[in-house]
């Protein structure tokens, strides 16, 4: 069965963008626990993280660790956390976050109400970076495809 993620990455779903490679996407959630909340998700439908190849999940946890970088310097952060859970959608993801304390890491902060125009902004401020940090490449050429 195709999972939610699948859906974004085909464009059956929107999805805001901010990565796309070969292996992996990333894109901004629409239920942030901090500004520029993104999440690193193999093309391939991999269950969780213990059902993933090595190559696979090195590849995630590079990528993670790049978006991590570009969060903490676009939103002048003191760490990037990193949160992989799962439950709600059966298709490996890790949650990469700007992070100012340990507390505010936890799912019951994650916000719906933010509107569209300001998750917009945060993920071009997270592509801006990641473009400034020389990743360019892997930024896709617009905000709502994975297409490089």
């Amino acid at each position: 069965m195709t999972t939610l993620f699948t859906r974004i990455i085909d464009g059956e779903i929107p999805g805001r963008f901010v990565w796309a490679d070969d292996t992996a996407v990333a894109f901004t959630t629409i239920a942030p626990i901090t500004s520029g909340h993104t999440l690193v998700v193999p093309r391939a439908e991999i269950d969780q993280l213990t059902d993933a190849p090595d190559d696979v999940l090195t590849h995630v946890t590079l990528v993670a660790r790049t978006i991590g970088r570009a969060l903490k310097s676009a939103w002048d952060a003191p760490r990037a956390a990193l949160l992989v859970a799962g439950f709600e959608i059966p298709h490996l993801h890790l949650h990469v976050l700007a992070a100012w304390d340990e507390a505010s890491l936890t799912f019951a902060n994650a916000r719906t109400d933010v509107p569209g125009a300001e998750l917009d902004a945060a993920a071009e401020r997270l592509r801006t970076e990641l473009r400034a940090a020389g990743h360019g490449a892997h930024v896709p050429r617009e905000l709502t495809s994975p297409d490089l």
